[in-house]
């Protein structure tokens, strides 16, 4: 059985990312163990407020018991992972870029765990009526050197939505090309 991991960088609970993550868990239930993250949900620290006690190791770090470090784990884990993100600006959200902050980390003075963490399978869904360009760029750090992210661009209004509303997934036609991606 496939281990799967999805996190959804959504501020905002009840919307897109949040019912494309569960999109996720559906169309692997009964064929993959889903562990899922709702970023907003947790409480994690964005670096900061210390004296680089990370490039001494990861226990240094003094954030090191909040969840960023479980998510870095089940993803290094997992055969595939899914990052569901908003477009705030013509950029990934403020989650997201903590999230990546913060996984340094996670990998400073482990070669092995980057390593393993590069080898994963990761696909990004991105909830977005404009550009691409920003994201991709952002998505290269979480791939192989060399490698293209894996992208699905969502647009809501291609599918008669409105991304404010939340309810992209109540579209059949969106919900059968997420599943075409996943």
């Amino acid at each position: 059985m496939k281990k799967i991991c999805t996190i959804s960088f959504s501020g905002r609970p009840g919307g897109n990312c949040g019912s494309i993550a569960g999109e996720i868990q559906k169309y692997w239930q009964g064929r993959g163990e889903v562990k899922t993250f709702d970023f907003s949900a947790l409480e994690i620290t964005p670096c900061g407020r210390c004296e680089y006690e990370c490039f001494g190791g990861q226990k240094g770090c003094p954030h090191f018991s909040d969840p960023e470090f479980a998510i870095c784990e089940a993803i290094t884990d997992s055969d595939i992972t899914y990052f569901v993100v908003p477009n705030y600006c013509d950029y990934p959200p403020a989650n997201f870029f903590i999230f990546n902050e913060r996984g340094q980390c996670y990998f400073q003075r482990h070669h092995e765990l980057l390593e393993k963490y590069l080898a994963v399978r990761k696909k990004f869904i991105v909830v977005s009526n404009t550009g691409r360009e920003n994201f991709t760029a952002a998505f290269r750090y979480h791939v192989p050197e060399g490698t293209e992210p894996e992208a699905l661009f969502l647009a809501a209004r291609k599918f008669g939505r409105v991304s404010i509303k939340g309810d992209l997934m109540a579209s059949p036609e969106a919900r059968e090309t997420l599943r075409r991606f996943l």
